[in-house]
């Protein structure tokens, strides 16, 4: 891969926030891949570029969605890590549910993501999700249903909510689509 000094790719850097996040070192990363260290260290460091078949191998090992390994978009060198504008957003998630979900945060680095939610009228999770998370919403516009464990709470514009690890799902059984800002800590995407 050719290198721009005027922009910032941030595939390697995303791959190893999330390798880290999931205690995995360089090591037990490239064995689980069938890969060298040293081949491991060059995507992280964008030295390299994975092909599909090892980006699908990547996202298997890490749990998570293969559509997280793309969308990194170039960005000025003075904004890369800092800004990111409205149409350089990267779609995450399945989208599965009625839930669009994009990212906020410039990459994965942070001990935290921040998401942007857009739960479609009448979507749901469709079961309980359990996470080693900290988790904190603010519900832009719409209503959504947040159930933490036992517990249905109606949410409408200005509302919040924080989910330390607890079963929790989500419901928007309204006729208007819900936005909310997550928070995520640590990343899950």
């Amino acid at each position: 891969m050719l290198h721009d000094p005027s922009t910032h790719r941030t595939l390697g850097a995303d791959i190893r926030a999330l390798r880290k996040a999931r205690g995995l070192t360089l090591t037990g990363m490239a064995s689980n891949l069938g890969r060298s260290v040293g081949w491991m260290s060059q995507i992280e460091r964008d030295l390299s570029s994975p092909d599909i078949d090892d980006l699908r191998r990547i996202a298997t090992v890490l749990d998570v969605p293969l559509s997280i390994l793309f969308g990194q978009t170039d960005a000025p060198v003075q904004e890369a890590g800092y800004v990111v504008r409205v149409g350089a957003r990267r779609a995450i998630g399945s989208g599965a549910a009625g839930l669009v979900e994009e990212l906020l945060s410039p990459d994965l680095t942070d001990d935290f993501e921040v998401v942007h939610s857009t739960f479609a009228p009448g979507s749901s999770v469709g079961q309980t999700v359990r996470r080693a998370t900290q988790e904190v919403g603010y519900l832009i516009s719409g209503r959504l249903d947040v159930t933490i464990g036992d517990v249905t709470h109606i949410l409408g514009p200005g509302d919040s909510f924080r989910i330390r690890g607890e079963a929790h799902s989500w419901a928007n059984p309204y006729d208007e689509p819900a936005v909310a800002i997550w928070v995520i800590a640590p990343p899950v995407y």
